[in-house]
């Protein structure tokens, strides 16, 4: 799956940011190199997922093969800098291969992440359907960017949003004071600075993750500007991979259903701007009190 990978003077480029080497020596076995400037606290799940989903293509060495599904269970933080990955082809079959995968840092002992994921080629079929309408949205030209922000806790907006374009279409922006709380639901336009195209000139696939995996403020929707202060974690996040697209900007439609116990659940539609649903994606988070720890804002 090549990606043409284009220079832009605002943003990282995410498949140059992901790209892993794999170690002749040791069947299996890559490595990457990550920066900080893809971390809200440390690296965004979502941009781990994509190393580890790179890996796994590498390993099966299959063009026709693409990403159908993925879930990811984050056991341990893997910090900014050199990461490893051991991949497991457990089916190669002829419609679809199931792939395991392994992130760990070379530096920071922990399990990582855990990937599992199905990779399948396209198929003819009768059966075709969509049961969700594209929601009733302005196109992002016609909405303001979110360029920078500080929250009202005076906490600065994380590092991986440098790399994209976000325009605010459904909920209040919970960074400012004086909004009413509603429905925990939000929707966002997003469009990497640096376009993450294939070859053939479709969206990137494994560009979808880390837009994915910003969930939480559909939650700070539903509990107000005078909520708790907290940060939520990611224990998992679940991929699945549905449409093609040759557009840039993507919009994740995020509603979280339920929280209680110390956790929260969340989901999201992912459309391109002709309305066509791209991806579906779901994430049971950790929620934990800024109180006596570390601040860090929801994604």
């Amino acid at each position: 799956m090549a990606v043409a990978v284009r220079a832009k003077d605002k943003g990282r480029n995410l498949a140059r940011d992901s790209a892993v080497t794999r170690l002749k020596a040791a069947p299996g076995w890559y490595t990457a190199e990550l920066g900080p400037e893809w971390n809200f606290q440390t690296p965004s799940g979502g941009v781990l997922m994509t190393i580890a989903m790179r890996a796994m293509y590498e390993e099966l060495g299959d063009d026709d093969l693409r990403p159908l599904s993925a879930n990811t269970h984050f056991c341990s933080p893997v910090p900014a800098g050199p990461l490893e990955i051991r991949v497991e082809v457990l089916r190669h079959g002829h419609a679809a291969a199931q792939v395991r995968a392994q992130l760990t840092s070379t530096v920071v002992p922990g399990p990582g992440l855990e990937v599992s994921a199905t990779f399948a080629r396209r198929r003819p079929t009768r059966i075709e359907m969509l049961d969700c309408k594209f929601p009733d949205v302005a196109k992002p030209d016609a909405l303001p960017t979110i360029e920078s922000l500080t929250d009202i806790s005076g906490r600065e907006r994380p590092p991986f949003f440098d790399n994209l374009d976000s325009r605010l279409a459904i909920g209040e922006p919970w960074w400012e004071s004086g909004w009413k709380a509603g429905r925990a639901r939000i929707a966002r336009w997003y469009r990497y600075h640096s376009p993450q195209k294939l070859a053939d000139g479709r969206f990137d696939p494994f560009a979808i993750p880390p837009i994915a995996d910003t969930m939480p403020p559909a939650l700070i929707q539903k509990l107000g500007p005078e909520h708790p202060p907290f940060f939520a974690p990611s224990l998992d996040l679940t991929v699945h991979f549905l449409e093609d697209t040759w557009a840039e900007w993507l919009l994740t439609d995020v509603h979280a259903r339920w929280a209680g116990f110390g956790y929260a659940s969340a989901a999201v539609e992912i459309w391109d701007l002709e309305g066509k649903l791209i991806a579906f994606g779901t994430q049971m988070m950790f929620l934990r009190s800024d109180v006596g720890e570390r601040e860090r804002q929801p994604k």
